[in-house]
């Protein structure tokens, strides 16, 4: 049986105040922000009205949705009332 050798690397240990910790974490997710927001086409300065555009637009789609939800409620509604009152007639007016 033959064993494999395994050479270590030595990783110097790094010391961080927490004020620096702060900084570097700080500095990272600045950076992550940028790239994040580039990569989706938000990084310019009409980044803001865009998301008030895009807010806008799911507004409007949410006004749409309950609205048509509403209506579709009132017509099956009406249909209803409006099948009883024929039944309603058609029974009043044919008694023999």
């Amino acid at each position: 049986m033959t064993t494999k050798r395994v050479r270590r690397t030595v990783v110097p240990k790094i010391v961080l105040s927490q004020v620096e910790l702060e900084a570097l974490i700080d500095s990272a997710a600045k950076k992550g922000a940028k790239e994040a927001l580039e990569s989706v086409g938000l990084h310019d300065e009409s980044a803001g009205g865009d998301i008030r555009d895009l807010r806008s637009l799911i507004d409007g789609w949410r006004t749409v949705k309950k609205t048509a939800l509403r209506s579709t409620v009132q017509v099956f509604t009406v249909a209803i009332l409006g099948v009883l009152s024929i039944g309603l007639t058609w029974k009043l007016f044919t008694r023999e």
